[in-house]
């Protein structure tokens, strides 16, 4: 089986412990096997070249969160990619963590983890959604309670999470303001329907909810920018994990600081229908065929993407 996989941890130059190959497949009893026709790139899969969370005595380890495909009887599935996992401290894992992962010509998944894709809703769409996409959802109506939300702030658009924060946001019918420090990304971003601002930039208002994934470099702002008990959530620290916090400032204004990571199956079967139904429609960065995932690799490293990477089968 053709494989995306680690082959050995470059934490300084995660690239060249990438390998595509062969590897052998298998399916654990109970598992499917689901051959892949789309999946895409996460921040995740560059992490784990690097080493976090993937120690060397699991490798090989094939890559990737994220797949849509068919099952042998031939329905149209999407993966969920969260598995039970009572060895890790969460609770669960991720496809490529403990169990191989969807950048490969098939992937082996527990029958719970396949929520049939509606008609009308393309591969290299669904396979924007396990991850960046879910992790969004999770962050804005879930944590963030944007139901109760007239205003939301996403720090960093660009990035999948950031960008499908933006569009789920406008999706839901809330004002939503989006920082970059790259015009052309601000550019996109009010394409999307959002009020694009500069990093460090006063708002017009303040804000119900904040979606967080920077960290140290824009956290000072968030918390600025958050009215009276605002939720903050946090979803990842790309910009850096040690962001000072005024703590009179989080009990005086009431502020909740919340950390968010992935979501349920019901949400993501929620952001199937809301593709489905044309609500929202997955941001695509670009597109590449299985035998270039290098330049996959290196397109989403660039820190240029706007929006998702998807590798096509």
């Amino acid at each position: 089986m053709r494989a995306a996989y680690v082959s050995s941890l470059q934490p300084d130059a995660p690239l060249s412990g990438l390998t595509v190959g062969d590897l052998p497949f298998s399916a654990p009893d109970g598992w499917v096997p689901v051959t892949v026709r789309a999946s895409s790139l996460n921040q995740h899969d560059i992490w784990s070249l690097r080493g976090v969370g993937l120690p060397a005595d699991r490798l090989p380890m094939t890559l990737g969160c994220d797949a849509a495909g068919v099952t042998p009887d031939g329905d149209p599935v999407l993966v969920f990619p969260v598995v039970e996992d009572k060895a890790d401290p969460r609770g669960y894992s991720l496809f490529s963590e403990r169990h191989p992962g969807t950048l490969a010509e098939q992937v082996a998944a527990p029958r719970e983890n396949l929520l049939t894709i509606p008609e009308g809703v393309p591969f290299a769409e669904a396979a924007c959604l396990p991850t960046a996409w879910l992790t969004a959802y999770h962050m804005l109506v879930t944590r963030g309670r944007a139901a109760d939300a007239g205003a939301v702030l996403v720090q960093g658009a660009g990035g999948g999470v950031a960008t499908a924060a933006v569009a789920l946001g406008v999706a839901l019918g809330k004002r939503v303001y989006a920082t970059s420090r790259d015009q052309w990304k601000r550019d996109r971003v009010a394409e999307l329907g959002a009020i694009a601002l500069e990093p460090g930039v006063r708002l017009p208002e303040r804000v119900d909810v904040v979606i967080e994934s920077v960290g140290e470099p824009t956290f000072e702002h968030s918390m600025k920018c958050a009215a009276p008990g605002a939720r903050i959530v946090v979803c990842g620290a790309t910009g850096g994990h040690l962001a000072r916090i005024d703590l009179r400032r989080v009990f005086a204004m009431q502020l909740e600081i919340l950390g968010s990571s992935m979501g349920t199956p019901a949400e993501l079967a929620e952001l199937l229908r809301l593709c489905a139904t044309g609500q929202i429609r997955p941001v695509i960065d670009s597109t590449y065929p299985f035998d270039a995932i290098p330049d996959a690799f290196t397109r989403l490293s660039s820190g240029d993407v706007f929006g998702k990477v998807v590798i096509e089968h």
